[in-house]
Protein backbone atom coordinates (compact mmCIF):
# COMPACT_ATOMS: atom_id res chain seq x y z
CA UNK A 1 0.00 0.00 0.00
CA UNK A 2 0.85 3.49 -0.61
CA UNK A 3 1.63 5.97 1.27
CA UNK A 4 0.64 10.04 0.67
CA UNK A 5 0.75 12.41 3.42
CA UNK A 6 -0.74 15.73 2.24
CA UNK A 7 -0.29 18.81 4.59
CA UNK A 8 -0.90 22.52 4.34
CA UNK A 9 1.74 24.89 5.29
CA UNK A 10 5.61 25.11 4.84
CA UNK A 11 7.16 22.07 3.14
CA UNK A 12 10.48 22.14 5.54
CA UNK A 13 12.34 23.68 8.38
CA UNK A 14 15.78 23.28 9.67
CA UNK A 15 14.96 22.25 12.93
CA UNK A 16 12.28 19.56 12.19
CA UNK A 17 14.04 18.25 8.88
CA UNK A 18 16.65 15.66 10.08
CA UNK A 19 13.77 13.54 11.87
CA UNK A 20 11.60 13.99 8.76
CA UNK A 21 14.12 12.50 6.74
CA UNK A 22 15.21 10.05 9.12
CA UNK A 23 11.82 8.58 9.45
CA UNK A 24 10.85 8.99 5.19
CA UNK A 25 14.08 6.73 4.58
CA UNK A 26 12.95 4.20 7.22
CA UNK A 27 9.31 4.06 6.12
CA UNK A 28 10.75 3.71 3.03
CA UNK A 29 11.61 0.21 3.46
CA UNK A 30 8.16 -0.73 4.49
CA UNK A 31 5.91 1.02 1.96
CA UNK A 32 6.29 4.07 -1.54
CA UNK A 33 5.85 7.22 0.33
CA UNK A 34 5.04 10.46 -1.31
CA UNK A 35 5.21 13.95 0.49
CA UNK A 36 2.92 16.76 -0.83
CA UNK A 37 2.78 19.81 1.25
CA UNK A 38 0.23 22.60 -0.12
CA UNK A 39 0.54 26.62 0.52
CA UNK A 40 -1.93 27.92 3.49
CA UNK A 41 -4.26 29.79 1.78
CA UNK A 42 -6.56 32.05 4.08
CA UNK A 43 -9.52 30.92 2.13
CA UNK A 44 -10.62 27.39 4.56
CA UNK A 45 -12.95 26.33 1.59
CA UNK A 46 -10.07 27.21 -1.21
CA UNK A 47 -7.29 25.21 0.94
CA UNK A 48 -10.19 22.30 1.12
CA UNK A 49 -10.18 22.31 -2.82
CA UNK A 50 -6.94 22.32 -3.01
CA UNK A 51 -6.48 19.34 -0.63
CA UNK A 52 -9.34 17.54 -2.17
CA UNK A 53 -7.57 17.40 -6.26
CA UNK A 54 -4.90 14.87 -4.46
CA UNK A 55 -7.47 12.26 -3.86
CA UNK A 56 -8.68 9.65 -5.63
CA UNK A 57 -12.20 7.98 -5.15
CA UNK A 58 -10.54 5.12 -4.49
CA UNK A 59 -8.21 5.82 -1.77
CA UNK A 60 -8.71 5.67 2.20
CA UNK A 61 -8.03 9.34 3.74
CA UNK A 62 -7.19 9.56 7.54
CA UNK A 63 -7.73 13.20 8.28
CA UNK A 64 -5.41 13.75 11.58
CA UNK A 65 -8.27 16.52 13.78
CA UNK A 66 -8.38 17.11 17.10
CA UNK A 67 -11.77 16.03 17.14
CA UNK A 68 -10.83 12.45 16.12
CA UNK A 69 -9.88 9.34 17.52
CA UNK A 70 -7.04 9.28 19.90
CA UNK A 71 -4.37 6.07 18.99
CA UNK A 72 -2.06 3.93 20.76
CA UNK A 73 0.82 2.60 18.65
CA UNK A 74 -0.77 -0.80 18.09
CA UNK A 75 -4.31 0.75 16.89
CA UNK A 76 -2.24 2.42 14.10
CA UNK A 77 -0.37 -0.62 13.17
CA UNK A 78 -3.91 -2.08 13.20
CA UNK A 79 -5.67 0.48 11.22
CA UNK A 80 -3.28 0.23 8.16
CA UNK A 81 -2.74 -3.65 8.56
CA UNK A 82 -6.74 -3.02 7.91
CA UNK A 83 -6.64 -1.41 5.57
CA UNK A 84 -3.69 -3.52 3.57
CA UNK A 85 -6.51 -6.86 4.21
CA UNK A 86 -9.12 -4.72 2.44
CA UNK A 87 -6.89 -3.81 -0.87
CA UNK A 88 -6.63 -0.16 -0.54
CA UNK A 89 -3.85 0.69 -2.90
CA UNK A 90 -2.80 4.28 -0.89
CA UNK A 91 -3.71 5.79 2.31
CA UNK A 92 -3.40 9.42 2.22
CA UNK A 93 -3.32 11.21 5.49
CA UNK A 94 -4.40 14.73 5.29
CA UNK A 95 -2.79 17.31 8.18
CA UNK A 96 -5.20 20.25 7.46
CA UNK A 97 -3.59 23.90 8.56
CA UNK A 98 -3.53 26.11 11.56
CA UNK A 99 -6.92 26.60 11.52
CA UNK A 100 -8.23 22.96 10.44
CA UNK A 101 -9.89 22.05 7.24
CA UNK A 102 -12.98 22.63 5.13
CA UNK A 103 -15.72 20.55 5.62
CA UNK A 104 -15.57 19.32 2.52
CA UNK A 105 -12.49 17.50 3.25
CA UNK A 106 -13.70 16.07 6.76
CA UNK A 107 -17.04 14.59 4.57
CA UNK A 108 -14.27 13.00 2.52
CA UNK A 109 -11.92 11.50 5.11
CA UNK A 110 -12.39 7.46 5.76
CA UNK A 111 -11.00 7.77 9.26
CA UNK A 112 -10.59 10.99 11.93
CA UNK A 113 -6.93 10.50 13.64
CA UNK A 114 -6.54 12.85 16.92
CA UNK A 115 -2.40 12.79 17.88
CA UNK A 116 -2.87 14.38 20.85
CA UNK A 117 -5.00 16.91 23.19
CA UNK A 118 -1.63 18.94 22.76
CA UNK A 119 -1.31 21.62 20.18
CA UNK A 120 1.99 20.75 18.19
CA UNK A 121 3.85 22.96 15.64
CA UNK A 122 2.54 21.96 12.05
CA UNK A 123 6.09 20.59 10.89
CA UNK A 124 6.31 18.75 13.70
CA UNK A 125 3.06 16.90 13.60
CA UNK A 126 4.66 15.40 10.25
CA UNK A 127 7.74 13.80 11.87
CA UNK A 128 5.15 12.47 14.86
CA UNK A 129 3.14 10.88 11.66
CA UNK A 130 5.99 10.07 10.05
CA UNK A 131 7.16 8.35 13.18
CA UNK A 132 4.03 6.51 13.97
CA UNK A 133 4.12 5.24 10.79
CA UNK A 134 7.08 3.83 10.61
CA UNK A 135 6.75 2.25 14.11
CA UNK A 136 3.39 0.88 12.84
CA UNK A 137 5.34 -0.77 10.13
CA UNK A 138 7.77 -2.51 12.35
CA UNK A 139 4.73 -3.56 14.91
CA UNK A 140 3.10 -5.23 11.74
CA UNK A 141 6.52 -6.99 11.32
CA UNK A 142 7.38 -8.35 14.85
CA UNK A 143 10.57 -5.94 14.40
CA UNK A 144 11.67 -4.35 17.91
CA UNK A 145 11.78 -0.67 17.20
CA UNK A 146 8.54 -0.46 19.14
CA UNK A 147 10.23 -1.66 22.59
CA UNK A 148 13.55 -1.03 21.92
Amino acid sequence: MKLLILSVGKETSGVFEDARKEFSLRLLRYAPLEMVALPHDVNKEKEGEKLLRYIKPEDYVVLLDERGTELHSEAVAELIENRMIDGVRRMVLVIGGAYGVSLEVHKRANYTWKLSTLVFPHLLVRVIVLEQLYRAMTILRGEKYHHE
